[in-house]
């Protein structure tokens, strides 16, 4: 399937990205109604629901579940932010997040050679882990950045790309992408699905990721967390 005909099935896309991302992380999934679930057991302990563009009814049904238990996250995939914004409200829900985004990017585009850092200061390693692919840049004992990412089919889902704050700018995120990309090249991917924060879009659209959907995050309680770093 291309990342084209991909965008035109949102919750497609939705569950390939939670496979991958429950992968990652090694969550248990399930599914509520037609839509899937993953149990966040190294955070929240509890469930978090997924939903791309819910009907009213089916947003009735998992808002209850959310509000079963303050831990509990119900996650919507949609550009019609205000309108679940107020199907929320409307259930007892609060919005902990609305900055996160859906990115896509044809794999095709991506640099498929391991690449190389320029500062002689800074060190990379790359592994594998239970299906997991894992790249870190290490400046002596100290992490500098790192991520990892999961395959699902022909799908790259790509996690947690943290750069540490003491090594911002300079250029380490764009080089755990590209270090991500070629061990997913190992596999027969043909795109590349993440969720990004404000700030990550923008490293994401200069290497050619392509918004498409924003990410609305729901609670009984007020905490809210980032998908993509948490």
């Amino acid at each position: 399937m291309s990342p084209e005909t991909m965008v035109e099935d949102i919750t497609g896309l939705l569950e390939v990205w939670v496979a991958g991302w429950a992968g990652c992380r090694g969550y248990r999934t399930s599914t509520e109604g037609r839509f899937p679930a993953a149990l966040r057991a190294d955070t929240s302990g509890d469930w978090e629901f997924f939903a791309s563009e819910p009907a009213d009814d089916e947003f009735a049904a998992l808002a209850a579940k959310t509000a079963e238990a303050p831990a509990r996250v119900l996650t919507i995939l949609t550009n019609d932010i205000p309108r679940y914004s107020a199907l929320a409200e409307r259930h007892g829900l609060n919005v902990t997040s609305s900055s996160q985004a859906m990115m896509i990017v044809d794999m095709e585009t991506q640099d498929a050679e391991d690449p190389w850092l320029s500062d002689d200061d800074l060190t990379h390693s790359t592994w594998e882990q239970d299906g997991v692919h894992y790249a870190e840049v290490r400046s002596g004992d100290t992490l500098a950045a790192s991520g990892r990412v999961f395959v699902v089919g022909e799908t790259a889902v790509f996690d947690k790309i943290i750069t540490e704050p003491a090594f911002q700018r300079r250029g380490l995120g764009s080089f755990i992408m590209r270090a991500l990309a070629a061990q997913a090249f190992e596999h027969d991917v043909q795109e590349g699905l993440l969720l990004a924060s404000a700030d990550g879009r923008k490293l994401y659209s200069h290497l050619g990721w392509t918004t498409v959907s924003r990410v609305l995050m729901l609670s009984a309680s007020h905490d809210g967390s980032d998908l993509s770093l948490s």
